[in-house]
C-alpha cells in the first residue's frame, strides 16, 4: 500500500516523502525592495524535511503586491536574495517551488508605489479590508485591465518564473485560488467583462490558461504547478457553473504538461474525485477539514488514492519537523492562532487560514 512516507518523483525531482508544505503568506520581506531576508532562509531550511515546500505568495510584478512586506521576483536584488533561501533548502536535501501570486484587486494603493492602484479584470471593488502601513483600510477600487495590460501581466508571470529558476527554485506554482487575480477572472462577480476575457466559461478561464501556457513555455511544464480553490468564496469571490468551469479549466490545462494540480478543497470531495480522474499528472490536495488544521488522519487520502501528495499548512508553522513527527505519530505542537492573528499589528504574521 502506498504511504505518505514513500518517496515520490515530481518532474524529475525525487521527493523524500509525499508531504508538502502549503503556501502561506508571511509578510516578513524587507522594505524597500520586497526582498526576502536571512530569516526567510532559516524558516524554509527548518522545514526542508517536507517532500515539497511551496513558498509564501511572491508577487510577479510591483502592482501584483497586496499585503505589506511580501516578497517579489521581479528585480535582480530579489533574485539574489531568493538564491540564499533555495541554497539553504537544498543544503538540507529539500525541494522548493516558488508560488507566483498576483493579488489583483485584493490590495490598497497605500501599499504600492505612488501613482499605482490595484488592477483587476473589472473595476469592481472587493468587500472587506486589508492591513496597510497606516492600519486597516477598505480595499482600493481597482483599475480594469486593458487587453494590452492583460498581455503584459501574462508576461510578468513568465518573467517571474524565469527569475525563479535563476534564483535556484526547483519550479513554480501559479496561484489561481483564494480570490486573487486568476480566480477574479474566473469569478462572475469580479469579472464583468464582455470581451474575450470574460462572459462565457471559455472567456473566464482564458487568463489562467494563458498564464499557464506562458509560464510553461518559459521554464517547461515539468517545473510548473497550478493551484485552484473551487467553491472557495474567500476575498469576496462568487463563481457560477463551478463544476463546468473547473472541468473546462482542467481540460485546457491538461495538454500543457504541468507537473501538478494543487487543489485547495472546499466541502466538495466529489469534485476532488472528478478532478483526480481528469487530471493527467500529480494531484496535490490541501484537504477540507472543517476549519481545523490538516492532521495525521488526512494521510489516509494518499493511501486510498484520493491524492498523490497532501499539503499541510498551519501544522508546519508549529512543527518545522512535521514529517518526522507524522511518521512517529507525534507529539505535535498546536498552532497558536491567537498569537498569529491577535498579536503583531505590523502584519508580520503567517496566515494559516490561507493554506
Amino acid at each position: 500500500m502506498t504511504s505518505a512516507f514513500d518517496p515520490y518523483v515530481l518532474g524529475g525531482k525525487r521527493l523524500a516523502n509525499r508531504i508538502a508544505m502549503a503556501p502561506m503568506t508571511r509578510s516578513r520581506a524587507a522594505v524597500p525592495g520586497a526582498i526576502p531576508t536571512e530569516m526567510t532562509a532559516t524558516y524554509y531550511a527548518q522545514r526542508a524535511g517536507a517532500g515539497l515546500i511551496i513558498t509564501e505568495g511572491i508577487q510577479p510584478s510591483v502592482v501584483g503586491q497586496g499585503y505589506t512586506n511580501t516578497p517579489g521576483l521581479h528585480s535582480a536584488e530579489q533574485v539574489a536574495a531568493w538564491r540564499t533561501v533555495t541554497d539553504a533548502v537544498h543544503a538540507e536535501g529539500g525541494v522548493i517551488f516558488a508560488q507566483l501570486m498576483h493579488v489583483g484587486r485584493i490590495g490598497h494603493a497605500g501599499v504600492l508605489p505612488e501613482g499605482l492602484v490595484p488592477v483587476a479584470p473589472s473595476a469592481v471593488a472587493a468587500a472587506g479590508q486589508i492591513f496597510t502601513y497606516e492600519g486597516m483600510q477598505d480595499f482600493t477600487p481597482p483599475k480594469e485591465l486593458t487587453e494590452d495590460e492583460i498581455t503584459a501581466t501574462i508576461g510578468d508571470f513568465a518573467d517571474a518564473a524565469r527569475n525563479a529558476i535563476a534564483a535556484g527554485f526547483d519550479g513554480v506554482e501559479i496561484h489561481g485560488a483564494n480570490g486573487y487575480l486568476i480566480q477574479q477572472f474566473l469569478s462572475t462577480s469580479a469579472n464583468r467583462r464582455t470581451d474575450g476575457w470574460g462572459g462565457s466559461i471559455e472567456g473566464r478561464i482564458r487568463f489562467g490558461v494563458e498564464v499557464a501556457t506562458a509560464v510553461a513555455g518559459a521554464i517547461g511544464g515539468e517545473r510548473v504547478g497550478f493551484r485552484i480553490s473551487p467553491h472557495n468564496t474567500h476575498n469576496d469571490i462568487a463563481e457560477d457553473d463551478v463544476e463546468q468551469m473547473y472541468g473546462a479549466l482542467i481540460a485546457r490545462l491538461a495538454p500543457l504538461g504541468l507537473v501538478y494540480l494543487h487543489v485547495m478543497e472546499s466541502d466538495h470531495r466529489d469534485l476532488t474525485g472528478r478532478l483526480r480522474k481528469e487530471w493527467p499528472t500529480t494531484l496535490i490536495l490541501n484537504p477540507f477539514t472543517g476549519g481545523t488544521p490538516t492532521g495525521p488522519q488526512e494521510l489516509a487520502l494518499i493511501e486510498d488514492g484520493t491524492a498523490d501528495i497532501i499539503a499541510f499548512g498551519a501544522m508546519f508553522l508549529a512543527n518545522p519537523d512535521l514529517p518526522a513527527r507524522l511518521a512517529a505519530g507525534g507529539p505535535f505542537n498546536a498552532p497558536d492562532f491567537s498569537a498569529a492573528f491577535g498579536g503583531d499589528h505590523r502584519g508580520y504574521i503567517d496566515y494559516p487560514a490561507l493554506s
